[in-house]
């Protein structure tokens, strides 16, 4: 920097701290960017960076100030002003992108989490919430300066910036659990995270369109879904279009517009409907409020989009929303609609008999109002209304704690420590956020064991979902389940108000493909974890038969390893022990022939190395088929006894066996050779055993040519386990067999049958 922009720095420093101090003595507490003179933080602020063209706009604390008064006594104030002093001060020369000072950010956040009538700590928080992350502030200096808890909150609040992470997936997972960590402990956490992520999404104008859509799919997957979770239907719905805007700016706008002329078009069903409603319901002796309540534009997207409706289709843009007295005023006003407008079959649920996850409770039905058009309502007591909109946040909102609140509040806990327990089974990062983002799944179904207690699981859950919900080693055992009494497949998908009863066995154990159907994220960790556990064991073995193969290639066996090499080995390799090392061979986190090359070069049996490599000879893998996870057949070709084989050693997944013509297998070669061994089926392999074969048949369209072409392959002894078909032309149709056979000549007897159709024109056994 040179010396003529030095002072023009420190000029703009010294006068925008006179304008400062000029607009204190005026106005109170209010910031641009500097700090207060007569501060003894200890803080040492820094020159700040050249201002930004367009000058900053006034931060003022006096809206904050008058918010607080309202529910909040003088001492409490004065701590808190203390806090943004603090603040303001460790954020001096810092601006956002859009040019306003740094402090108009924590103070917008202030003012949010008053809405929720947070308390004095949680408030400091919110001001304090960005100086560890940003400016560095010791966690003890907050410690000494404004207590422990307020300190332990801003932590929790704050990034992993220290730590190198591989990804950005890899950082957000550990941000999330570090948070997620936090709120086990204190739920003001995420109500102080969330009003964070509330502005930050009011002023992404400023940001790269990259980063926006960064941002904004971001807090459609995860900060949306924890608001909604925790029954704060107000913000939930601000992020859900706030962050569709920055997503789909384009699709936001031409929704917005249709809205709001649907909204003119709408005017005299919707009031109509408020006439017929505001005058029946007191003819009833019903004290209510009455009140309009419009979908947000990225509800009816979302509608739109999952039902593959126009916007003209989606009938429900409006609704209405009747507050009454107490619970049984709700019934009674169900009673009075469903006299005035017919219902609409289907479409009525009952959420205070049976509440939400989230503690939300009211009464929903649909019914044909005026010109036949639908329009729902949701009936509810004046205490549900404070839940319904505050959710967790109710306990700070709400003084007199009510059972319902109460409830919320336990609810929450058990939520939070559900996810720790996911926590504890995940060991990746990524995995870890996986979990969270298919438990945050808005929508829930309501299930009853036989014994009548209700269990919430996300729509879409299985009962293998439920068995885990119950309990792991029910989980882990079940091999059925009876739905309303009745047999069903594992993979059906449960209703609300289903019975559900879970059929164990004590040698039955998870099998992967349940991770295809599952829904919640207990399950998935649960799964995979005993899955993983698994997997080591026959990757240990898997690890011992390639290092066996790579040291008869050069003239040595694995039974001549004594403790002595294999303690060598390890220590070179940085192992902990000979199992981590085989398990490493076994997933493909090592390669064979450099370990191999190791014990030689170690030693082994008192060979030197110009011994151990004279007489290179072919030792393949040995495949039967039936290993485990550990060695797998290729999808791509689909090998069968009988097809020359050779196996991909693939990081984390073990040996991935393809056939010799496999073209993906070609082309993998060419990148990796080192990691390519030769493999053969075993000798004596087990008859019963079926393989998936994938055939592709041209035949004539003619009518019942798919039952005679099921018949032959029924007739030679193999099973169609799927189908499809194809149209190639008016003529001729392409069906697509999964086909299941033992072997080569097998597969041979199947295809001489389907040859002998003369609707038959040609078959193709498909390898890639």
């Amino acid at each position: 920097m040179s010396l003529s922009t030095a002072l023009d720095s420190v000029a703009r420093l010294v006068n925008f701290r006179r304008r400062k101090e000029d607009l204190a003595r005026d106005a109170g507490d209010v910031a641009i960017l500097g700090h207060d003179p007569e501060s003894s933080s200890g803080v040492i602020p820094q020159l700040p960076a050249d201002p930004p063209a367009t000058p900053s706009r006034i931060a003022s604390l006096a809206p904050l100030t008058e918010m607080l008064s309202a529910y909040l006594g003088p001492a409490d104030i004065k701590r808190i002003k203390d806090a943004y002093r603090f603040s303001d001060e460790a954020h001096l020369g810092q601006f956002r992108s859009s040019g306003d000072a740094y402090i108009s950010h924590p103070i917008a956040v202030a003012e949010i989490c008053a809405g929720m009538k947070l308390d004095a700590n949680a408030m400091m928080a919110a001001l304090l919430h960005d100086v560890m992350e940003d400016q560095g502030i010791r966690k003890d200096v907050l410690i000494e300066r404004f207590g422990a808890q307020v300190a332990d909150l801003v932590d929790g609040l704050s990034k992993l910036d220290k730590i190198e992470f591989r990804d950005s997936q890899e950082a957000q997972a550990e941000n999330f659990r570090k948070m997620l960590l936090a709120m086990s402990r204190d739920v003001r956490v995420i109500l102080i995270k969330l009003a964070d992520r509330l502005h930050n999404m009011r002023t992404l104008a400023s940001l790269p369109p990259e980063k926006r859509r960064r941002i904004a799919r971001e807090t459609l997957e995860i900060y949306t879904p924890i608001a909604h979770r925790l029954g704060l239907n107000a913000m939930y719905r601000e992020l859900q279009d706030l962050a569709f805007a920055n997503l789909y700016p384009r699709r936001f706008e031409v929704l917005k517009k249709a809205i709001l002329s649907a909204r003119g078009n709408r005017r005299e069903v919707v009031g109509k409907t408020l006439d017929a409603v505001r005058g029946a319901l007191p003819a009833a002796g019903l004290k209510v409020d009455v009140f309009g309540r419009e979908k947000t534009i990225y509800g009816v997207y979302r509608k739109m989009h999952e039902r593959k409706l126009s916007f003209s289709q989606v009938l429900d843009v409006y609704g209405f929303r009747i507050v009454v007295p107490d619970h049984a005023s709700c019934y009674l006003t169900l009673g009075a609609l469903h006299a005035l407008f017919r219902p609409v079959t289907g479409k009525f649920k009952d959420y205070i008999a049976i509440p939400k996850v989230n503690g939300y409770q009211s009464l929903h039905t649909t019914v044909l109002g005026p010109f036949g058009t639908p329009v729902e309502f949701q009936i509810r007591t004046q205490e549900m209304h404070r839940v319904a909109e505050s959710g967790v946040a109710a306990h700070w909102l709400y003084r007199d704690t009510s059972e319902s609140i109460s409830e919320v509040q336990k609810n929450t806990h058990q939520w939070l420590q559900s996810l720790l327990d996911i926590q504890n089974q995940t060991g990746d990062s990524a995995e870890f956020l996986e979990h969270i983002k298919v438990d945050l799944f808005p929508d829930a179904v309501y299930v009853f064991t036989p014994k009548s207690k209700i269990i919430t699981l996300p729509r879409g859950a299985t009962p293998v979902d439920f068995a885990y919900q119950i309990h792991t080693a029910i989980g882990n055992t079940c091999i059925a389940a009876k739905i309303n009494g009745q047999l069903s497949p594992l993979r059906t998908e449960l209703q609300s108000g289903d019975v559900v009863e879970v059929v164990t066995s004590a040698e039955s154990r998870p099998n992967p493909s349940w991770l295809n159907f599952v829904r919640t994220g207990r399950a998935r960790s649960e799964i995979r974890h005993y899955l993983k556990t698994m997997k080591y064991e026959e990757s240990v073995d898997l690890g011992a038969r390639l290092l066996d193969q790579a040291l008869k290639q050069i003239d040595h066996r694995y039974s001549e390893l004594s403790d002595e090499d294999w303690q060598r080995v390890q220590y070179e390799t940085g192992a902990k022990s000979k199992e981590e090392l085989l398990a490493d061979l076994g997933l493909g986190r090592r390669i064979p022939g450099v370990v191999a090359r190791r014990f030689i070069l170690s030693g082994l049996g008192g060979h030197s190395d110009d011994e151990g490599t004279q007489s290179p000879a072919p030792y393949p893998v040995l495949v039967s088929g039936t290993e485990g996870m550990s060695v797998m057949l290729a999808p791509c070709c689909r090998p069968i006894p009988g097809d020359a084989l050779f196996g991909y050693i693939r990081r984390g997944y073990g040996l991935v066996v393809h056939t010799t013509d496999c073209p993906t297998a070609a082309r993998l070669k060419s990148r990796d050779p080192e990691r390519w061994v030769d493999s053969q089926w075993e000798p004596d392999l087990d008859r019963s055993r079926l393989f998936d074969v994938k055939l592709d048949v041209f035949l004539r369209n003619e009518r019942g040519v798919l039952a005679k072409a099921a018949v032959e392959v029924s007739e030679a002894g193999s099973n169609i386990s799927h189908v499809s078909m194809d149209d190639e032309a008016e003529e001729i149709t392409l069906l697509h067999f999964m086909v299941q056979v033992a072997d080569r000549a097998h597969l041979a007897r199947v295809i001489r049958r389907l040859r002998r159709l003369s609707e038959v024109t040609k078959i193709v056994r498909v390898k890639s």
